[in-house]
């Protein structure tokens, strides 16, 4: 297996409250290791114009296994904090890390 980090980007339609906010980053924490703490990035990236930007870890085969992973954390994690698909539409996922044992 290999570490992916992923980046997955999305758009606040409405807004985002603060609480909704804490939610993920909870929901998120659990995806935050070693690799993308040495690297210092912020799970959660909220730009003053409602876009944002998700980075997480996700151990998968290969790539595309990762970023399918990482859709999936991060829209349960939006759904955890009351905000549906259409509130907060997902960009493609990108890959911005990787470590692997090879």
């Amino acid at each position: 297996m290999t570490v992916f980090v992923i980046t997955v980007p999305g758009t606040f339609v409405g807004g985002v409250t603060d609480a909704a906010r804490e939610v993920l980053r909870r929901e998120l924490a659990t995806c935050h290791g070693d690799l993308s703490e040495s690297e210092g990035l912020d799970l959660l990236t909220v730009n003053e114009d409602d876009t944002f930007s998700v980075r997480l870890e996700v151990d998968a085969a290969d790539r595309y296994e990762a970023e399918l992973g990482a859709v999936r954390i991060v829209s349960d994690a939006l759904g955890k904090a009351g905000l549906t698909a259409d509130e907060c539409p997902l960009g493609a996922p990108a890959v911005t890390g990787i470590d692997s044992d090879l």
